[in-house]
């Protein structure tokens, strides 16, 4: 079967002048689609022609490899439809090539997104099919009106949510692919007609400028792949900082993995739904990378061996580590430390507070007014605390509560704690339980004191300025020294091997010196942790100037 592509593109343009030549994310627009046309030349055979009115687009042309037939001067004005400038080329290259085409694919110029791999199918599905002409479309149920007799009127029966909507096919423009007996001067559609339905970021033809900037966002998005972990023993902290820098890449195709083991990741990244995937080892996640064909691997699960990171960078043109200290962090184009401050580092090594990603709920947020008498007390131990220092604090709480009896403790329960039967409201104890709060930083706010791990939470606190107390969860969780008394923190170390004497004294002097407590809100206040976040997307971009570091 012998098929020519047509390429309609003139010089001038109205609304984006001289567009089809203009650059377009590095090369001229024009180059998309002759790009597109000429990759089905592995798979059938297929002529490509250009059909202009314009010496420069020419030039563009024929530097790719692909004939030109120039339109003449009475096809090339604005009101001239495509059906007569078609035929125009069709019929040229018949005579020149001395053939007879069996299929007629028009391609806008202006279709810089729509991939190759989507007419390759289209064709088929022509070819497979009885149809005359089948045209690419995008489906846009809607409810909309029109003009009937000079009224407006709806043009539906009821109004349905817009999944329940009959479909409403747009043309995109992308392709449109006929039998050659139905290019006619006045027209190229057939009797027997179907659609090929394309995705929504495929159907964009830049007809403005925000169709321009819509395409340059398209194509600049990344596939980027989130490898994290979440499960009791390691807690929820890089499943969350995942979700926080997932919700700021908007725009970004974005896929999650993570082992089958970690449960309780697993739903907090369906809840949040986002696409996932589970992998039982590292084969197995190789075969995901091979699959998917990411951009940028981001890795949040502690530290990485010589042999997993050869299997990303192998496979990921960026990899970008967070809290990795294994060997294999030397191999990362960077590694993000936020929560360690000293030590020797690596030159691809970027530590520090300055790089915490803060939730967006903690920058609207603001602080509460200092005040000298502790009303409120706030535990707080991460999403699954498995040192259970929560149930510790429990037992401990109401021992205080013997001596501070207008104190109130707040008890903020992760959603993958253990025991949430046993810890429960006791309001004669001036105890009250809040269980999975969908914003924290609403109820920090309204804190004095606060008692907590040493994760990604003190920062939090810390930007609510509330003086805490801090037991670490694990040894490596107590290397993290930003909890520290330089900026506002008292760390009793790892919570296991710290009595319950020691924890009530702590707590009791920061109740009865206020002016330590403000001391220690004016460190943690002086902390602006409002460009973090987009300090660590731009490293995973690779945007980052390192002047800034």
């Amino acid at each position: 079967m012998k098929t020519l592509i047509v390429i309609p593109a003139r010089g001038g343009s109205k609304r984006i002048p001289r567009k089809n030549v203009r650059i377009m994310c590095g090369k001229p627009l024009i180059c998309y689609s002759i790009e597109n046309a000429k990759s089905l030349r592995e798979f059938m055979d297929v002529d490509v022609v250009v059909s202009t009115d314009d010496d420069e687009l020419s030039g563009i042309v024929e530097k790719r490899g692909v004939v030109v037939v120039k339109r003449p001067a009475e096809l090339a004005t604005d009101k001239v439809t495509l059906d007569p400038v078609i035929y125009h080329a069709v019929v040229t290259m018949e005579k020149e090539k001395g053939v007879k085409y069996d299929t007629v694919i028009t391609m806008q110029a202006t279709s810089p997104t729509l991939k190759a791999e989507t007419v390759k199918k289209a064709i088929e599905f022509f070819e497979e099919s009885e149809f005359d002409t089948v045209i690419s479309a995008m489906n846009k149920p809607h409810l909309s009106w029109g003009v009937k007799d000079g009224k407006i009127v709806k043009n539906y029966e009821k109004r349905l949510n817009s999944q329940e909507l009959p479909a409403n096919y747009l043309e995109t423009g992308g392709f449109l692919i006929t039998k050659r007996e139905c290019v006619k001067e006045d027209g190229r559609i057939g009797s027997n007609v179907s659609i090929f339905e394309i995705s929504e970021d495929e159907a964009v033809d830049i007809d403005t400028y925000s169709d321009w900037v819509l395409c340059e966002n398209i194509l600049n998005r990344k596939k980027i792949i989130f490898r994290t972990v979440g499960k009791m023993q390691i807690g929820m902290g890089h499943v969350y900082r995942c979700l926080t820098l997932a919700y700021k890449l908007t725009g970004h195709e974005l896929l999650f993995v993570l082992d089958s083991g970690s449960d309780i990741g697993i739903d907090k990244v369906k809840e949040s739904n986002f696409k996932l995937v589970t992998v039982d080892n590292e084969r197995e996640f190789e075969d995901v990378l091979v699959k998917e064909k990411p951009d940028i691997i981001v890795n949040d699960i502690l530290d990485t061996t010589e042999e997993y990171m050869s299997i990303c960078t192998r496979n990921a043109g960026r990899v970008v580590n967070f809290e990795d200290v294994g060997p294999g962090a030397k191999y990362a184009d960077a590694v993000i430390n936020a929560l360690y401050e000293k030590g020797e580092r690596l030159s691809n090594e970027y530590y520090g507070s300055k790089y915490f990603c803060i939730r967006d709920e903690f920058l609207e947020e603001n602080p509460k007014e200092f005040s000298e008498t502790v009303e409120n007390v706030m535990i707080i131990f991460g999403g699954a605390d498995p040192s259970d220092l929560t149930g510790r604090l429990y037992s401990i709480c109401k021992k205080l509560h013997a001596d501070h009896k207008d104190i109130n403790f707040h008890f903020l329960i992760g959603f993958a704690y253990r025991h949430k039967d046993k810890i429960v409201t006791d309001e004669e104890n001036n105890i009250f339980i809040h269980n999975d709060a969908k914003r924290v930083s609403a109820y920090m706010s309204s804190m004095d004191l606060a008692v907590t791990s040493q994760g990604r939470t003190v920062y939090e606190l810390a930007s609510m300025g509330v003086p805490s107390v801090v037991l670490a969860q694990n040894p490596r969780e107590a290397e993290h020294v930003f909890a520290g008394i330089q900026n506002g923190f008292i760390n009793l170390g790892i919570g296991t091997e710290t009595d319950d004497t020691t924890i009530i004294s702590t707590i009791e002097w920061l109740i009865s010196t206020p002016k330590v407590r403000m001391e220690m809100r004016k460190l943690q206040l002086q902390k602006d942790f409002s460009k973090g976040q987009n300090r660590v997307i731009r490293l995973i971009l690779d945007d980052f100037d390192n002047d800034e570091r």
